[in-house]
C-alpha cells in the first residue's frame, strides 16, 4: 500500500506492507477525526474496556472508542439529537476525536464530564 505524506513542506511517497486484508473495524477513526459510534453490540472484551459496565440494551449507549480525556461535552440529558450530531470531544495523544450520535433520539444520561479521563469501551452517553 502506498501513501503520500508531507513533512515540513517536503512530499514523500512511502510504501507499507499490509499483513491482512484491509477491513473497516469498529472504532475506526477516519482522517477527518470524526468518529461514528457503532450501533451494534461490541464484543465483551472491547465493550468492557477493563471496566465492568453492563447495559440492558447495547444499541442505546455510546461507548468511547479510545482511552483519553473528555475535553468538551456538547449535549445535555433530555436533549433530542439527530444521527451524526456532535455529542462530545475526546483528546488522546494531542489528537481530538469527535464523538457523534450513532442514532437519532433523546439523551437519557451523560456519564462523563469535561476533564474526566475515559477508557476505551466505557459508556459515555445513554439514550432513551
Amino acid at each position: 500500500m502506498k501513501f503520500t505524506i508531507k513533512v515540513d513542506g517536503e512530499t514523500y511517497e512511502v510504501e507499507v506492507d499490509v499483513a491482512a486484508p484491509e477491513q473497516p473495524q469498529p472504532g475506526f477513526v477516519p482522517p477527518s477525526g470524526t468518529y461514528q459510534a457503532p450501533v451494534v453490540a461490541a464484543p465483551a472484551a472491547v465493550a468492557s474496556g477493563g471496566v465492568d459496565e453492563k447495559v440492558e440494551d447495547e444499541s442505546k449507549v455510546c461507548r468511547s472508542p479510545i482511552s483519553g480525556l473528555v475535553i468538551r461535552v456538547d449535549a445535555e440529558p433530555g436533549q433530542a439529537i439527530d444521527a451524526d450530531e456532535t455529542l462530545m470531544v475526546l483528546e488522546a495523544m494531542k489528537m481530538e476525536t469527535v464523538i457523534t450520535a450513532p442514532i437519532a433520539g433523546k439523551i437519557a444520561k451523560i456519564n462523563r464530564a469535561a476533564g474526566d479521563p475515559v477508557k476505551a469501551g466505557q459508556v459515555l452517553i445513554e439514550f432513551e
